[in-house]
């Protein structure tokens, strides 16, 4: 049997981080074992529908590198593979007469006043159990409607005794009492399937063998089974996902801030290491990794290792992980894709490659950039004790004694490379029979007014240049004094 899985998202908005991960699963459980990976557009909710959506999906799956082997945009010969295509065509409503003609399923006439009627509250929640009225209309009366244009619904003919039993990979088996099912409608008043539906027939149409899905769908594999039963059809094998949570273990919501794939790009993620976080929401590997490609991920998946426990994105661990890429990352694509962040805080004329080189390892989303590099545009203001580094043993007074001496070596200096600029410092230090240490962290200071920097005193003096260095060196003599009386 080969192995075909599915991604059928609804164009509705902005690709949720849940359906991201649904997607990834079903790319990796087809391609782990060499199956194929198809989309399919579920578009029956036209009353949500949004035409930019589409092009959001498509872009996503672009960039994460999951590509379908077939879809709307590559015919495998399943298509169409938008189901208001599908519909069109008839399909929906041919399955849904086939169900009425063997007793499974019924036309429904009943208006929205009939329907308001039946409400009642149960555990506190209002719900809708329809009474399955229009199931004993006799043909005649049916007949009778139809010729009339009278509105109508197709509703499934659920079973009223006993039990229906589900079995999911995670979950198990799940057991409901039939008298808990209500007769789910097949096909809504304006022609289009319901998700539910259209799902079933989609699915064994075009022979999907497994399916992934949100464990907010679990209620309703029930209802699924028993129309795969009335058909005869053979059930796929189902893969309840567990919850994605904020970091307060509530549901992620698009408050959060993250609740969506273009939120984290937006962020300044990387496609890559969001795909490798998004695997590891509900799913661990054999072995203590956490750093997968996705043709690592290809080979190490196995869905049987997905967990029931709500997963929780942890922004701290994915920021984490993106840095790792980073550091990984080769140094050209890192800086055609940081060059943006850079000239938004560098407008002098500074090799804004070796400053990308600099904050490679150094960030961990590109926004950080800004704040890690922005001396190199100006000195902030800073306290002079800034001076003090106890393990550098420096305090302002040695700083001010060490600026003024070394002042002189740099203005003589023409060589500003980073190793040139070190071998002054180093024979400064070496003369001075003082630790590198001590030589090095007032000179970092002078020159960004920062104790944290993305390179070190030369490396920054390389940048800046000989006359930035020597005048913020100046400055730093002047502030110091200044303080120092």
């Amino acid at each position: 049997m080969t192995v075909r899985t599915r991604f059928a998202p609804s164009p509705t908005g902005r690709m949720h981080v849940g359906n991201l991960r649904t997607a990834l699963y079903a790319y990796l459980i087809a391609k782990h074992e060499n199956g194929s990976f198809m989309l399919r557009i579920e578009d029956t909710d036209q009353e949500r529908f949004v035409p930019e959506a589409l092009d959001i999906i498509y872009k996503t799956l672009d960039e994460t590198g999951l590509v379908a082997d077939e879809g709307p945009d590559k015919d495998g010969g399943y298509g169409p593979y938008v189901q208001s295509e599908r519909q069109a065509e008839g399909i929906y409503l041919k399955y849904a007469k086939q169900l009425i003609e063997q007793g499974d399923a019924y036309y429904c006439f009943c208006d929205e006043e009939r329907l308001a009627s039946l409400k009642q509250t149960i555990n506190g929640k209002e719900m809708s159990i329809y009474d399955k009225h229009c199931l004993h209309l006799s043909k005649e009366e049916i007949e009778a409607n139809l010729a009339a244009g009278k509105p109508y619904v197709i509703r499934f003919n659920m079973p009223t005794e006993g039990t229906t039993t589900f079995s999911d990979v995670i979950y198990g088996d799940i057991t409901v009492e039939n008298a808990e099912l209500e007769d789910l409608i097949l096909i809504k008043s304006d022609g289009y399937p319901t998700y539910n539906f259209a799902n079933v027939v989609d699915d064994h149409t075009m022979n999907i063998t497994h399916v992934v899905r949100g464990n907010e769908y679990l209620s309703s594999a029930p209802k699924y089974n028993r129309i795969y039963e009335a058909f005869g059809w053979d059930v796929p094998v189902y893969i309840h996902c567990p919850l994605i949570t904020d970091e307060d273990h509530n549901k992620l919501s698009k408050r959060s801030g993250h609740a969506s794939y273009e939120d984290l790009i937006n962020q300044g993620f990387l496609p890559e290491a969001v795909v490798n976080f998004v695997a590891l929401l509900g799913w661990s590997p054999e072995n203590d990794n956490e750093i997968f490609s996705l043709e690592e991920l290809v080979k190490e998946f196995d869905y049987r290792r997905i967990n029931k426990s709500p997963s929780v994105l942890d922004v701290t661990k994915l920021k984490w992980m993106n840095g790792e890429y980073f550091k990984a990352m080769d140094p050209d694509k890192f800086y055609e894709m940081a060059l943006p962040y850079i000239k938004k805080t560098i407008t002098k004329d500074y090799d804004l490659k070796k400053i990308s080189e600099m904050v490679r390892t150094r960030i961990e989303v590109f926004p950080d950039i800004d704040e890690i590099i922005d001396f190199f545009e100006e000195v902030p203001d800073y306290d002079i004790e800034m001076y003090t580094h106890k393990k550098m043993k420096t305090n302002a007074e040695t700083s001010l004694e060490v600026l003024k001496e070394l002042l002189p070596l740099f203005e003589a200096q023409n060589d500003y490379t980073n190793d040139a600029l070190f071998e002054t410092l180093k024979g400064y230090v070496e003369k001075k029979e003082c630790k590198n240490g001590f030589a090095m962290w007032p000179i970092r200071v002078a020159v960004s007014g920062k104790q944290m920097t993305p390179g070190g005193a030369t490396e920054i003096m390389e940048v800046i240049g000989k006359e930035e260095s020597i005048v913020r060196i100046k400055n730093a003599i002047e502030k110091l004094e200044k303080a120092l009386g």
